[in-house]
């Protein structure tokens, strides 16, 4: 199947926005996980467009982002 290659993510607190692009990893849900160029944002995002955000170190928390599929 399938998925997208990239988002745009825009977290509303700070109003910062970033582009997710694919990686070859699936999350604990079993959909595409999704990471930006540092790998510091990563999230695993469904076909559906539900967002699970997923820490890259220690004591690090996500506000949940807005998702916009990018072409």
């Amino acid at each position: 199947m399938s998925h997208v290659k990239s988002y745009e993510l825009t977290f509303p607190e700070s109003g910062d926005t970033v582009v997710v692009t694919a990686t070859e990893r699936k999350g604990a849900g079993g959909h595409p996980v999704y990471s930006d160029t540092t790998g510091i944002i990563q999230a695993e995002i469904s076909t559906q467009g539900e967002i699970r955000m997923l820490a890259s170190g220690g004591h690090q928390s996500h506000e949940l982002p807005s998702v916009h599929e990018l072409p």
